[in-house]
Order: C-alpha cells, then structure tokens, then sequence
C-alpha cells in the first residue's frame, strides 16, 4: 500500500487530551511493570508460557544499563551529604534516590524476565517494559537473520519500498526478520502515528541468540500440522 493511500484511509489524530491521558495510563503500567519484574526475578519465574522457550535480547543494552545503575546509586549518599542539614529535602531526596535506583534495576529484569518467547503458538517479541507482539505460525512465511543498524531514522514503523516494516532495536540494531504471509495489524504501546496498530509485512527485531531462536521455530513448526514457514540462514 502507497503512502499516500494509507493516509487517505488513517483516521484522524488525536487531540492533545488523548496523549496527556494515554501517557498517565501508560506511566502507571509500566511502574507496575517494574515491580512485576523484580517479583518475578526474585521468584525466578520469567514470563514465559507453557511449552515455550525465551529467548534474551538484552547484550546490546546491558553494559549501559548497568552503568545508569551504578550511576544512581553513587548519587544517593553524595546528594544526601550535600543536603544533609536540611532534614525534609534530605528525606525527600532519599525517597527519590532509592525509587530511581529500584527503577532502573526493575528495567534491567525486565529484559531478563521478559523475553522473546518461541512457542507451539507462535513468535512473541517483545522489548522491556511495555512492547509485545504476538505471531502466530499460520501468519508466518519465513524468519531469517537479517543483521540492520539504523542510525538516524528512530521509527519504529517505516516503508521500504512496497513494504511496511516493523523495528524492535536494540540500541540500534535488528538482527532477526520475520516476513508475514500477509499484511498484519500489529499493536505498538501509545498513540498514533507514531503508536497504535499499523499494518505492516514484515517484523525485523533483536536476539542475543538468532541462530537459537531459528532452530527453536523449527521444533515447533515440524511438530505441527500445519503448512510450514521457511526459517532460512543468514544472507552472504
């Protein structure tokens, strides 16, 4: 579908109201999100389904991650020996202290406790705290390994000729491609243009283990009936 007829046929924006409102909803989910996550990293128990297998995605990010951590939790006692003398500005940045340090280290489980999931019903992919796109195999015509970085263009939904692809980077980088049989609506956290559902053909996103996540696919698609997607090596 040309640019120009997916803009005839998109509805209308939303007002300003809508992202204000969408925002605050989106801001309380992923806090519950983070503390899931630390639940479920003391638990042990990852979000993955029955029969499925996950698959990590966060080696790009981690080194970074880990120094924003470190970061946070140095600022605590140096802002609280500057402020020291004055007792509720001391408490006040305290709480703020402790709350930023248990966020990022929530973010950082989320990337271990909700991983890609290979499963008897599909390809979840998935990033952080609040993306996760489910495929089903019916909706599957091929998954290979297509390493892409993209520096400057930061949409997560963009056309690429007759295509409309999908990027879940890390950092910068995709390296697995799923192309659909068909077109296929897709939901992406917040509102359009932006967020919302966009139709597009194909998924490109990032596992610290491609090859792993192929091979996984292929269990499930020779244990199934159904008419099998291709899973093809990485191109030369």
């Amino acid at each position: 579908m040309s640019t120009s007829a997916r803009e005839a046929t998109s509805p209308p924006r939303p007002r300003w109201w809508h992202y204000v409102a969408n925002l605050a909803i989106r801001a309380v989910r992923v806090e519950l999100r983070i503390y899931e996550s630390l639940g479920r990293a003391i638990a042990r128990r990852p979000a993955i389904a029955a029969g499925a297998r996950g698959f990590l995605y966060h080696r790009p990010v981690l080194t970074i991650l880990i120094i924003f951590i470190v970061i946070s939790a140095i600022e605590i006692p140096v802002v609280d020996a500057i402020v020291h003398r004055w007792l509720p500005v001391r408490i006040g940045f305290l709480i703020l202290g402790i709350w930023g340090v248990t966020w990022m280290i929530g973010l950082l489980c989320a990337y271990f406790m909700r991983p890609h999931t290979v499963g008897p019903d599909g390809i979840r992919v998935r990033e952080g705290l609040e993306l996760d796109i489910p495929v089903a195999w019916s909706d599957i015509a091929s998954v290979e390994i297509l390493h892409t970085t993209q520096d400057e263009d930061k949409r997560r939904v963009f056309d690429e000729g007759d295509e409309w692809v999908c990027a879940v980077r890390i950092g910068h980088d995709t390296n697995l491609q799923i192309e659909f049989e068909r077109p296929l609506e897709i939901r992406l956290p917040g509102l359009e243009p932006r967020g919302g559902i966009h139709t597009v053909t194909k998924l490109r996103f990032w596992a610290d283990d491609p090859r792993g996540l192929i091979a996984e696919g292929r269990k499930h698609i020779n244990a199934s009936d159904a008419p099998s997607p291709s899973a093809r090596p990485d191109r030369p």
